[in-house]
């Protein structure tokens, strides 16, 4: 049974920016609910209604995971962690992005699967083998029939993004050797909770995991959790290493621990996530009472990353030009255009230092180190930014 705790109002696709906001172009943007449930029999915590992938992940995605510093690191970091540590013959990256991931390794050893066919053009060119598919059962035995049982199979920021979680572990089970190794990671709901941070959830976080969850999930498919980790990747993220119950693997004192933890913080009962929901509807008013009282002082305020995560929350508060001036962003092919739902214009960095700017909000909270590093002459200036995580605040 799945019961609702959290309703964030009607949402926008998150990576659908406008090239223009005339009247023929708005009236075509996409709109959906975004109604949070708690499953009460394994302890997943999705999207009620997802959106269809193929409105998401479509021949313009815009993310590219490679542009940005903290990224690169951290997958060459992970890369090299799982070479070392399991010394793959094969591996396979599902959402393989622009390669950021796969450049990493050898282009003979390693798969792509990304269904965003401008994305997977950009690694087919640099010679991976590359299926722009959905990951599925049918693909799972095409790439069998093909190149034969994998050894590792990692995924970053892509398995919560699908909504039939069944099918994927029933591919992986199928394309997974006997003593292979599936790692994957994606935002953890324990940090969720923890943070107050809301806005993990959008179109393309389907689910936001816990241990419990994908420990009960996975049971099916006769496979199980080996090791985790707690990453403080996207503002809080969960690692999980996955082999089949007959592999050589035993289960690391990490997965007992962080489940114990889980279970003190009560991420299996409902009361905990409504208690969250009422926390976020005070940050919500929170948040636009600060950026009403700024805009009073006649203070000039912009937001600085044009992420999936400030899309909900600018939907969700009613955040538009009367209170946010515009929005800058490094991503290129985001520059001059709009954002989804609130149609904020998108422009380069470079902008915030050619005017007075007083307060930049952090719509890319997760990278503030790396921003306020980049940022030094706006803070000099007397600059100062805003964040909602995990409570709203100026940051002095």
């Amino acid at each position: 049974m799945k019961k609702i705790f959290l309703n964030l109002s009607k949402q926008p696709i998150t990576n659908s920016y406008l090239k223009n906001i005339n009247s023929s172009t708005l009236k075509r943007e996409f709109f959906y609910n975004l109604s949070i449930v708690f499953d009460l029999n394994n302890y997943l915590v999705s999207i009620k209604k997802p959106v269809n992938p193929e409105k998401q992940y479509t021949d313009t995605y815009a993310h590219r995971a490679s542009q940005s510093k903290t990224m690169n690191l951290s997958f060459k970091k992970i890369a090299n962690k799982l070479k070392k540590k399991f010394r793959p013959t094969l591996s396979m990256e599902i959402g393989s992005n622009d390669g950021v991931f796969l450049k990493n390794f050898n282009k003979n050893n390693i798969i792509a699967v990304e269904p965003c066919k401008n994305l997977a053009k950009i690694t087919n060119k640099k010679g991976y083998l590359t299926y722009d598919k959905f990951w599925d059962v049918n693909l799972a035995k095409q790439i069998l029939k093909k190149k034969g049982k994998v050894d590792l199979i990692y995924s970053a920021n892509t398995i919560s993004h699908i909504p039939n979680l069944k099918e994927v572990f029933k591919a992986v089970s199928i394309c997974l050797s006997n003593n292979g190794v599936f790692v994957f990671e994606d935002p953890y709901i324990g940090s969720v909770i923890k943070n107050n941070s809301y806005d993990q959830f959008y179109d393309e976080h389907v689910h936001v995991f816990s241990l419990m969850a994908i420990s009960n999930l996975l049971k099916a498919h006769k496979l199980k959790i080996i090791d985790t980790e707690i990453l403080s990747t996207h503002g809080g993220s969960i690692r999980f290493y996955v082999a089949k119950n007959d592999s050589k693997y035993k289960i690391s004192k990490f997965v007992k621990k962080i489940q114990n933890s889980e279970i003190r913080g009560k991420l299996n009962k409902f009361s905990t996530y409504k208690k969250f929901s009422l926390r976020v509807q005070n940050s919500k008013k929170q948040l636009v009472k600060l950026l009403k009282k700024l805009n009073e002082k006649n203070k000039k305020v912009i937001s600085y990353g044009a992420t999936y995560k400030s899309a909900t929350v600018f939907n969700y508060c009613n955040i538009d030009k009367r209170l946010i001036d515009y929005v800058v962003d490094s991503t290129k092919n985001k520059q001059w255009k709009y954002t989804p739902g609130k149609h904020l214009l998108i422009k380069p960095p470079i902008d915030m230092i050619k005017e007075k700017i007083d307060y930049a909000f952090l719509g890319a909270w997760n990278f503030s180190k790396e921003i306020m590093n980049k940022e030094k002459k706006f803070i000099k200036n007397g600059g100062k930014f805003i964040t909602h995580v995990p409570k709203v605040k100026i940051l002095r």
